[in-house]
């Protein structure tokens, strides 16, 4: 009875948390602050995605636009990836080899002003003042470009590998020939665990203060978990009920992209809403405590 008894007081926390989170995302301009997440990420994708290409082509990595697409637009919606990707394979498909032009460096610039978009709604969620140096913060951004780049790039190189490393398995192993749909699983759980992982990256270093990984888990899951159920219903409401071509014209899949992108922009924010009111909980809990402590001593 103990443990069901936690459970239900869990679900209770996590639910006032929901509810309070929902009232805080709303009292700290919220719907705007996701507009400019939206829109700064759109701005920063393709600037992002030059540099890496520049990264792959200093390194000889013949095949990765097609294997960079798969790892971003997989996990999106049909109706949102297509516009998107079929632009993005323009752009990496063109020959680049400037990594270390002026060029590439105002694409690192212009794709760290997605990142100090998401540094903003965080700081504005956790309820945080900041005064870190400016410069010191745009450094940090640009890692986080960097760091992202040479992620991707080591990510692409390793699926690259793994068809190779499943054919010389074959000759060994016939029947493993059977399992290479597993590649495609394992790209997609690729997908989701580079997801995590800077979720994870931008919620514990991005904001001012300094928070403990058990505080901000419970907002990763939900992001996680949201963006996967709304993605699905996105898809469905596209196929359904929308009609943008009518409404936007030639701007109909831009549209789209920009929507879906919003949506898990305030997703997002609502994740770290989320958490902060769980640490509000918590330290409200502890004062009780404390002062309950406090009284039956005296």
């Amino acid at each position: 009875m103990n443990i069901i008894s936690e459970i239900i007081s869990a679900l209770g926390s996590l639910w006032r948390a929901g509810v309070n989170g929902v009232i805080a995302f709303n009292r700290d301009d919220g719907w705007a602050i996701a507009s400019h997440i939206a829109l700064s990420g759109l701005m920063a994708l393709f600037p992002f995605l030059i540099f890496c290409t520049s990264l792959a082509a200093f390194f000889n990595l013949g095949e990765f636009p097609d294997m960079a697409i798969h790892l971003i637009f997989d996990n999106m919606p049909k109706a949102v990836a297509e516009p998107i990707s079929e632009q993005v394979r323009v752009v990496l498909t063109q020959p680049r080899s400037d990594i270390l032009t002026f060029g590439a460096v105002l694409a690192i610039f212009f794709s760290s002003n997605g990142v100090e978009a998401l540094r903003l709604g965080l700081n504005r969620a956790y309820r945080l003042h900041e005064d870190r140096n400016y410069f010191m913060m745009r450094l940090q951004s640009i890692l986080f470009v960097v760091v992202s780049a040479a992620m991707l790039a080591t990510i692409v190189f390793l699926l690259l590998l793994l068809p190779l490393a499943l054919a010389i398995a074959k000759r060994y192993i016939p029947w493993l020939g059977d399992y290479a749909n597993v590649i495609q699983f394992w790209r997609l759980s690729l997908s989701f665990a580079i997801l995590f992982f800077a979720l994870l990256a931008c919620h514990k270093w991005l904001p001012a203060g300094h928070r403990r990984i058990l505080q901000i888990l419970p907002g990763i899951c939900i992001t996680l978990l949201v963006w996967f159920l709304a993605s699905i219903a996105f898809s469905i409401y596209l196929r359904s009920f929308a009609h943008y071509v009518s409404t936007y014209a030639g701007l109909a899949g831009i549209m789209v992209a920009l929507i879906f992108f919003y949506m898990i922009s305030v997703i997002f924010l609502l994740g770290a809403e989320i958490n902060a009111a769980l640490v509000e909980q918590s330290e409200s809990s502890a004062e009780q405590t404390g002062e309950t402590q406090a009284s039956r001593s005296a």
